[in-house]
């Protein structure tokens, strides 16, 4: 099976990621027919192994995000990595509302024969102002405002998806996956563009590929697609209008 095949493996595993993510940062408004199906809960975290592709779509709850991993005393100064602000256990980047109606994705991959490596991750994501925080991923915040909860977030298609950094230095992982959650603190539109320039640049400063949610290599045409979705979400969720009241 050649690299590429082996990647797009890879990625595929990022859909369970993303259902755990989910479930983790908020539920889903309830549609208005059909009934929903419950998230399976994740058991217990298994201990870490190296990384290897991820099992096939349907496996059980272990692929979900572990909340609240302890650093075990080691700081990101001691590992010789940028201090990123949070704890293992910060509400730093929770959404402040449980309830959300779509999600958007992109991955930076690595490139053929090639992995990403943790340290490398988190020296990209401070240089491209993302935070280290809630379910120990990385979040972009709004600017003097964290209590609004993330614009959008970052994790590792390795499941659990979690950045553990008492081990950070031996973390690789074939791609990383970012997903924006709406509605945002931001408009739709405002949150996909301060995220694609991110994913971009993370691109660029890891030497990897920028894939869509399709896990093709995200183009022009897709980008001008994703931004006329999200205008028309946009509109879709404007508040209405104020009627003037009528005269008697």
């Amino acid at each position: 099976m050649s690299d590429m095949a082996m990647l797009r493996i890879g990625i595929l595993v990022a859909g369970l990621l993303l259902i755990a993510a989910i479930f983790l940062f908020g539920r889903p408004k309830k549609a208005a027919q059909g009934k929903r199906k419950e998230p399976v809960e994740a058991g217990e975290r298994p201990e870490r192994r190296e990384p290897v592709l991820g099992a096939a779509d349907g496996e059980d709850g272990d692929d979900a995000v572990g909340e609240g991993e302890a650093f075990e005393g080691v700081t990101q100064a001691e590992l010789g990595l940028p201090d990123m602000g949070a704890s293992a256990n910060s509400d730093l980047g929770k959404r402040p509302s449980q309830d959300f109606d779509k999600i958007v994705s992109l991955y930076v991959a690595a490139r053929a024969g090639e992995v990403l490596r943790g340290e490398d991750i988190v020296v990209a994501a401070e240089k491209t102002g993302l935070v280290f925080g809630y379910m120990n991923v990385f979040h972009r915040l709004v600017e003097g405002h964290p209590e609004r909860g993330p614009i959008f977030s970052m994790a590792s298609i390795m499941k659990p998806g979690s950045f553990d950094m008492a081990t950070i230095r031996e973390m690789e992982t074939p791609a990383i996956a970012f997903f924006l959650t709406l509605p945002a603190p931001l408009t739709a539109l405002d949150a996909w563009e301060k995220m694609l320039p991110t994913v971009q640049r993370m691109g660029e400063l890891l030497g990897g590929v920028v894939l869509d949610d399709s896990r093709n290599a995200l183009g022009r045409q897709r980008i001008a697609h994703i931004r006329d979705e999200l205008r028309a979400y946009d509109r879709q969720h404007e508040a209405p209008p104020l009627t003037k009241s009528p005269r008697w």
